[in-house]
């Protein structure tokens, strides 16, 4: 019979030679198992808070220093009865060396892999000593730059491209330098007679859904025994067995087959349900005595991704369809969400999914430079997951031994992520060929060579080693590199695959407002920076009032972007007038950054019309989360607050929205001449429906100049076509008269747009306004008429106004609250009811574009 026991208490750990973290021959508790080096000195007080202050530069010597972590477990004679003892170490960081009883029996060189090491030869029964000892990975990774040269890279040290370990431990633009070591996933001791040591489970669904599984059981060893493979649905109901009465071999295969609607189908969420079915496997010996048993949740869902031609735009659509329907792809980029992952639970991974859903999202991309998720992300995702491999911003190296560090660390990852239903692609790389472009070392004209002897040897590994694996153990959709357009084509090119499209803050830094022409077939990074909740900021200051100004040093520590304040103001100054104390710094960045992204999915989405007319299908902000308390691109801070920008994302993601963009048309009557001319202000709408059906919907333009009293009101019956963006409206903005003059300043008119379901329900809501917002003169607060009104409850807030309001943010003093929405804009006559979880009615403080708090 297998048994498994995890060995989680007893641990001691120190500095090897003794140093800042212990005296030489003290050691000290491990608090809790597993975890690493920071973790612990930090609960011991015995470092500062690397999270606070400046404090990072406190505790660097921990990546360089040695570091032992010991153990003393019991073993019984019943242990050693088996035939088999084995330690397994699921995971390393990263260079260690294992002793038992003081024999080395394993020696590590990578954080990704599991390592199972046969042990009962050195066992014995009653105390046993097991020691690992980690050497510096950092130093380790400098010695081999020195051994086998040094390569090209984007953030961090050069010396990470030689190691397989997160490389955000190295920095990143939106991270800090944080060197983690120790045992930071399980150890066990598995003690069996046989063992199941693989189940692959390929779930393949047809075109007219119906489904087969495929499963492959692979045992340690031979065995006379038998073998049943049992499916079960949600229920537990057995939908299928599978029983083998003998076992000649260490391998069995099986097929189960069911016709359409037999199985119901997975989808992601806000397209369907997302059952999960059960396979157990089961290996007894002749005395019909279970040896192992084996349990996958597993999914039936047909997953393609789609590149074909389209009907009047060059290139090919680059979309994923789930069980025969195209889904547009609104979601975020995926970092580690935290610099210490040990202290990662698996309710803080459902709480940031829960975000996920909340936020209408339905898809997430696992960035390359982190890790490949813990098992508590994937069970818990029910959104499409895109799956890079962890190569990330670097021309990696392709000599032997490196790339039998990988060739291991692809099969484990495969093999453990394949049956998630929720991962849908596996991706080669993050930018690596977008750098080799910058540094012109790629001949796109090579689709044959070898590459390990050319200046980009590490294509090899995405287009050799990758692929093979991937074919060989999954049937997941693989790609060479993220973002990549097709073989031979640089990775720029907007009418094929994905697209990196961060000439909005790098680049060229072209205005957000131009997001239309700086589309791709896939967007699967852009974004904007924006300050966290002003609590998290004052949390990294830790009591220094001093320097509580964006400039100040504290605060340039905790923004990692190279020349963030010189990228940060151009997009400021171009549109708001803002001023520089740090809650209105806050707040003007947070206006930004949602201003500018809710215009990339208002304008992406708009591109998904219909089948052949795909032009984008897919829209992935960098990023979701952050790792450490810090401004970043991150549209939700480290503590799990939202920033504005997480609502206005979730408005354009709603299953049903409405859009608006307003262009000046300049028309010449004659051709030779440049002083007579006529400038038209032209108000386009459009509609967007994620459902598969139709809908019916009342739409209500609304038209207020902001320094007088004029409005209007247009309403109509449209039909929003299913699965696909409808245009509405096409002609003069109203109340906007045509110019003749350069020096004619326009009138300051908002359109308000909103679509109403039969019932007269607001299904979605959308304010156009004059841009850049420096130039509006905003009335008077008194004029305002806005009224602010806690309901009974104590846990929601109504707003209302008398004349429009633009990018209204919701506060109170104290404990923050759970907002439902954010970044508003008010219109006269059409109210609108926050909910406020923990608001337990206190008074709500407010900002909003000309509240005279500049």
């Amino acid at each position: 019979m297998t048994t498994i026991r995890a060995l989680e208490t007893g641990w001691n750990f120190t500095q090897v030679g003794g140093g800042k973290g212990t005296k030489d021959g003290e050691w000290l508790p491990v608090t809790n198992f597993p975890t690493t080096v920071h973790v612990e000195l930090l609960k011991l007080g015995r470092i500062p808070d690397p999270f606070l202050g400046a404090n990072e530069w406190e505790v660097q010597w921990i990546g360089e220093s040695d570091w032992t972590f010991k153990n003393v477990f019991m073993v019984t004679d019943t242990d050693l009865a088996e035939t088999h003892v084995d330690l397994v170490f699921e995971g390393l960081d990263t260079y260690a060396t294992v002793t038992l009883n003081g024999e080395v029996i394993l020696e590590t060189e990578n954080q990704f892999v599991t390592y199972r090491v046969a042990v009962k030869q050195h066992i014995q029964p009653g105390s046993n000593n097991l020691e690992i000892i980690f050497g510096s990975t950092f130093k380790k990774g400098r010695q081999l730059e020195k051994d086998n040269g040094k390569f090209q890279l984007w953030n961090g040290d050069s010396s990470r491209l030689h190691v397989r370990k997160a490389q955000y431990n190295y920095g990143w633009d939106w991270g800090p330098i944080l060197m983690t070591v120790g045992p930071w996933k399980p150890i066990g001791l598995h003690a069996y007679d046989i063992r199941i040591v693989d189940v692959d489970i390929r779930c393949r669904v047809s075109e007219t859904l119906d489904a087969e599984a495929i499963v492959d059981v692979e045992l340690s060893e031979n065995t006379p025994g038998s073998i049943s493979v049992i499916l079960s649905d949600v229920n537990g109901t057995v939908v299928r067995c599978y029983n083998r009465t003998t076992l000649e071999s260490g391998r069995t295969h099986m097929h189960f087959t069911f016709i359409p609607g037999e199985m119901d189908l997975w989808y992601p969420v806000h397209y369907g349900k997302q059952p999960l079915y059960t396979i157990e496997v089961q290996v007894k010996d002749a005395g019909k005595r279970i040896l192992d048993s084996r349990r996958e949740r597993i999914a039936f869902r047909r997953i393609r991704v789609v590149e074909e031609e389209l009907v009047d735009q060059p290139g090919k659509t680059f979309l994923f369809e789930v069980n025969n329907i195209r889904i547009f792809c609104g979601g975020s980029n995926w970092i580690p969400p935290d610099s210490f992952l040990t202290t990662m639970s698996p309710q803080r991974y459902r709480a940031w999914l829960q975000l996920l859903v909340d936020g209408n999202q339905n898809m997430v991309r696992i960035w390359g430079g982190g890790i490949y998720e813990a098992d508590a992300f994937y069970d818990t995702c029910d959104v499409l997951v895109w799956q890079d491999f962890m190569f990330s911003c670097g021309q990696y190296p392709g000599y032997d031994s490196f790339l039998k560090l990988v060739e291991t660390e692809a099969e484990q990852n495969i093999k453990r992520l394949r049956n998630h239903p929720s991962v849908v692609i596996l991706t080669g790389n993050n930018e690596d060929y977008q750098l080799a472009e910058s540094l012109g070392i790629i001949d796109y004209s090579d689709e044959s060579s070898d590459y390990r002897c050319t200046k980009f040897p590490a294509r090899y590994i995405y287009e050799h080693t990758l692929p093979s694996i991937v074919n060989k153990f999954c049937d997941i959709h693989y790609r060479r590199g993220s973002p990549y357009s097709a073989p031979g084509v640089p990775t720029t090119d907007p009418t094929l695959g994905d697209l990196h499209q961060w000439n909005v803050w790098h680049g060229s830094q072209e205005p957000w407002q131009s997001w239309d022409k700086l589309s791709g077939r896939f967007v699967s990074e852009f974004g904007m920076q924006g300050f966290p909740n002003i609590r998290t900021v004052d949390h990294w200051l830790h009591d220094c009032r001093e320097e509580r100004f964006p400039q100040s040093r504290l605060n340039n520590q905790h923004n990692k972007a190279a020349g963030f304040e010189r990228r940060l103001e151009v997009y400021l100054v171009e549109n708001l007038r803002h001023g520089f104390d740090m809650d209105s710094y806050v707040y003007f960045t947070q206006i930004m950054q949602a201003e500018a992204l809710a215009t990339a999915y208002r304008l992406w989405r708009r591109n998904w019309r219909g089948k052949g007319r795909e032009y984008t299908s897919g829209a992935l902000v960098w990023q979701l989360n952050d790792c450490w308390p810090t401004t970043s691109w991150a549209i939700v801070d480290y503590f799990m607050r939202p920033k504005p920008a997480f609502f206005a994302i979730a408005r354009e993601l709603n299953p049903f929205t409405v859009g608006m963009t307003r262009r000046e048309r300049t028309t010449y009557p004659d051709e030779l001449s440049a002083a007579s001319f006529t400038i038209e202000t032209i108000l386009e709408v459009w509609g967007t429906n994620c459902t598969l059906t139709e809908k019916k919907v009342e739409l209500e333009l609304s038209i207020f100049e902001l320094d007088s009293a004029w409005s209007d009101t247009y309403t109509m019956d449209v039909v929003l076509a299913p699965n696909s963006s409808t245009e509405l409206f096409c002609d003069q903005l109203p109340g906007q008269p045509v110019r003749t003059k350069l020096n004619e300043v326009p009138r300051t008119i908002i359109a308000s747009a909103r679509i109403l379901d039969e019932t007269g329900r607001v299904l979605s809501r959308s304010s156009n306004w004059p841009e850049p917002y420096k130039y509006i003169q905003f009335p008077a607060i008194q004029d305002l008429g806005l009224k602010i009104t806690t309901g009974s409850d104590g846990e929601s807030v109504e707003l209302s106004s008398e004349k429009p309001i633009k990018g209204i943010v919701l506060d109170v003093e104290g404990e923050d609250v759970r907002w439902s929405d954010q970044a508003i804009d008010l219109v006269p006559g059409d109210r609108q009811i926050v909910k406020a979880v923990g608001l337990r009615g206190r008074d709500v403080t407010v900002r909003f574009l000309g509240d005279g708090l500049v």
